[in-house]
């Protein structure tokens, strides 16, 4: 029987008197790639940042379990030492911090070694980069690939990355989507979240997410379907009726 490392149970978020998550419950199976697909607006990145607990995400109602512990009251810092990590679509700059710092900043094994071992696995030179700040000189797609090398470092237990593709080119995706092996590889729990085949077809298993709430789930090849031949643009606004 495939274990369990994060549940959601109703979880329910209104914002700007909207709501955007509407009693989403799912279950995320321990050392798998799932895939969460919708058209955009459906709630995707919303569900991400409920789950990290970011500000402004976090009076929801319902339930977000981690290995079997309702982590409500966490903070991100609290989250991210339990293993749960997140790749944003728009990676954060840090002005003047070194790119050898910002991978090690949440590794255990602080040396430049393993900076270096994490640059590698994204393809980028360890001599070119080490030594450089995480800034504008930096492109989108290397921005993208550093911040997976720092995610690689944390080695997590559950990482979440939202929109992979986002703003990179094709050489820039490919090398990502080789991080998702390693991931995997390693026993980490990938959560991709995303409107793309190429990045669904990474996927162990996936949800079709629109209005808020899980409108089907199962193989990527019975998502692929559904999204590709049935989920069509419509006039549903996201309001949906009280009540679970």
């Amino acid at each position: 029987m495939e274990r369990s490392i994060l549940e959601t149970e109703d979880l329910t978020l209104e914002l700007g008197g909207s709501r955007i998550l509407d009693c989403l419950s799912m279950d995320l199976w321990e050392g798998h790639v799932h895939a969460v697909v919708g058209p955009n607006g459906a709630g995707k990145s919303t569900l991400a940042n409920t789950i990290m607990g970011l500000s402004g995400y976090r009076d929801y109602s319902g339930t977000i379990r981690f290995l079997g512990e309702d982590i409500r009251d966490l903070t991100i810092d609290e989250r991210a030492r339990l293993g749960i990590g997140m790749a944003w679509q728009e990676p954060a700059r840090f002005e003047g911090l070194g790119v050898e710092t910002f991978i090690l900043s949440g590794s255990a094994d602080r040396s430049t070694e393993k900076a270096a071992e994490c640059l590698r696995e994204v393809d980028l030179d360890p001599g070119k980069y080490l030594d450089r700040a995480v800034d504008e000189t930096l492109s989108g797609g290397e921005r993208k690939r550093i911040e997976l090398a720092s995610i690689l470092a944390q080695e997590p237990r559950l990482v979440m990355m939202d929109e992979p593709d986002s703003g990179i080119d094709v050489e820039a995706l490919k090398r990502i989507l080789e991080a998702i092996s390693v991931l995997r590889d390693m026993g980490s729990t990938v959560l991709l979240i995303t409107h793309s085949m190429t990045v669904l077809e990474q996927a162990d298993h996936a949800f079709l997410l629109c209005c808020g709430s899980i409108q089907e789930k199962g193989s990527i090849d019975r998502i692929m379907e559904f999204y590709g031949d049935r989920c069509m643009p419509c006039d549903h606004r996201n309001h949906p009726e009280e009540g679970c």
